[in-house]
């Protein structure tokens, strides 16, 4: 259940009110797991993927009835505003139209009275300084990518920088007060899951976006030539669903420099997502393995090439200097004999899709439940996924026949629900539901289609969904299948270094 996609009068889903009652849901629907899409502010196209950092978390989920009780705001000057009349979807123009203009005045009242208190220090390695002044150049430069902006702010020249940091010093600040907010709640929403018995999984995507802090404020970690352009850039090579392949365009991690140094940028950023979550999902395991690069300015992505990645000499350094993580390795797609190897080597689960098990494309793979290992993940589908009902209406007679077969499928019972029976009386040691799948919803509940712009990432549940009579059945089927949590998974963990006490905004 992505956070974007909590019920809110708001037009997004927040860190609030409804965010704990869904954590309530899930513990007494017997869930010892609620897994969240990642957290970071979006940008064109509105994929958490496609973040402007790898650190910052999302401002639009920041609870604006949270701020008014915290006394930042007045009810009357965000209620009225217009947050859209979709309650199922998320309008992100509206969103960018009005909800920076209420955190502006949230964020005058709290500067206003002095500096924000916090526990322990600053973040680590001055990310948040990093982000605060990327986001206030982007705001002057009427919203370019920092690749268009002048040269010598574009290269991080010593003086223009200095200049920056000057002229811009309270857009800075806004933008660093946005960030405390929001992991003041974060961090408060954790807490509460945790004392529930449920646990977060975490989600990182494996590259970080071209427009990002990341690669503005790090160029020596990427593939970047000496204007700060990538020689090559992410993606997926042609196959038999899309004849161009996918083109990303995330910029490439500059791997023997990265070794060089240790690893050092990756265990920062780890080290910070474990401080956040208490298991992770890390995307594109493979390109650990081998990575797919694209000459930077093709349309597509034929003319790539494989180019291998750090293998398991990475994984044992982030053991080494983290310990032992929890981690779900997002091993999809073809995988070749090398991947399996290093995820045998790193001992990670992998990932199971149900809705892959059906068809011609992954023959063989291992993605009906009778071959699972019990070290993996079953998803009955993922947000790149049509719903289950979506997919029983759009998959292929030959496919449907299968299901139905194999998974003894019913409409009287609901496809959703024989299909994620099925998952659940797997063998593997985790099963992780989307809520559309729950809820019974068809395509129109679908979350991304990958390679697609227009209406990906809006979804949203309508208030009520999660309800008392659903959270029994569930705690049913749980007790069924013995899934039911023996104890509290996770305990609430260490406080975020820098993360601000709620207690100490109110005025």
């Amino acid at each position: 259940m992505p956070i974007s996609s909590l019920p809110s009068p708001y037009g997004i889903g927040t860190l609030g009110a409804e965010a704990r009652k869904f954590a309530d849901f899930l513990a007494a629907a017997g869930q010892s797991c609620w897994q969240v899409l990642p957290l970071g502010p979006t940008s064109y196209g509105d994929s958490p993927y496609q973040s402007f950092s790898s650190f910052a978390g999302n401002p639009y989920f920041i609870d604006l009835d949270l701020l008014a009780d915290w006394g930042l705001l007045k009810p009357e000057e965000y209620q009225g505003l217009d947050w859209g009349g979709a309650p199922e979807r998320v309008d992100y123009a509206l969103l960018y139209q009005n909800r920076f203009d209420v955190l502006r005045l949230a964020v005058s009242r709290l500067s206003r009275g002095g500096k924000l208190e916090l526990r322990g220090t600053i973040w680590p390695d001055g990310w948040l300084e990093d982000y605060a002044l990327f986001m206030a150049l982007k705001n002057k430069f009427g919203g370019a990518s920092w690749l268009e902006w002048p040269e010598d702010i574009r290269l991080r020249r010593p003086e223009a920088m200095a200049a920056a940091r000057k002229e811009l010093s309270g857009e800075v600040a806004f933008w660093e007060y946005v960030q405390r907010l929001f992991f003041a709640q974060w961090w408060g929403l954790k807490e509460y899951a945790n004392k529930k018995g449920v646990s977060i999984i975490g989600d990182l995507p494996i590259y970080a976006a071209l427009d990002s802090a990341d690669v503005w404020a790090n160029p020596g970690q990427f593939q970047l030539d000496k204007d700060g352009l990538p020689t090559e850039v992410a993606g997926c090579p042609p196959d038999a669903f899309t004849a161009d392949g996918q083109l990303w365009g995330n910029p490439l991690f500059d791997w023997e420099k990265m070794k060089e140094e240790g690893y050092a940028w990756w265990l920062r950023r780890i080290a910070f997502q474990f401080q956040l979550y208490d298991t992770l999902r890390i995307d594109h395991f493979r390109g650990f393995d081998a990575y797919y690069a694209i000459p930077y300015g093709d349309k597509t992505a034929r003319n790539g090439r494989w180019k291998p990645g750090p293998g398991i000499e990475f994984f044992k350094t982030v053991n080494q200097a983290l310990g032992k993580k929890d981690i779900i390795a997002e091993d999809l797609g073809f995988l070749t004999p090398s991947v399996k190897k290093l995820l045998r080597a790193t001992g990670y689960p992998g990932m199971k899709v149900l809705e892959f098990a059906f068809g011609d494309r992954d023959g063989g793979s291992g993605y009906l439940p009778h071959r699972y290992p019990a070290r993996c993940v079953v998803y009955a589908g993922t947000h790149d996924n049509d719903t289950i009902q979506g997919w029983m209406k759009h998959a292929s007679r030959k496919e449907r026949a299968f299901a139905k077969d194999y998974l003894r499928l019913s409409r009287r019972e609901g496809y959703h629900w024989g299909m994620m029976r099925s998952a659940w009386a797997s063998p593997a040691e985790l099963a992780v539901m989307q809520f559309q799948d729950v809820l019974g919803l068809g395509s129109e509940a679908r979350m991304n289609t990958p390679s697609t712009l227009g209406d990906n990432w809006q979804w949203r549940a309508l208030p009520g969904s999660f309800d008392q009579e659903l959270a029994e059945r569930l705690y049913q089927e749980m007790r069924t299948y013995q899934r039911l949590p023996k104890k509290p998974v996770r305990k609430a963990g260490k406080r975020v270094q820098g993360a601000a006490d709620p207690a100490r905004l109110s005025r």
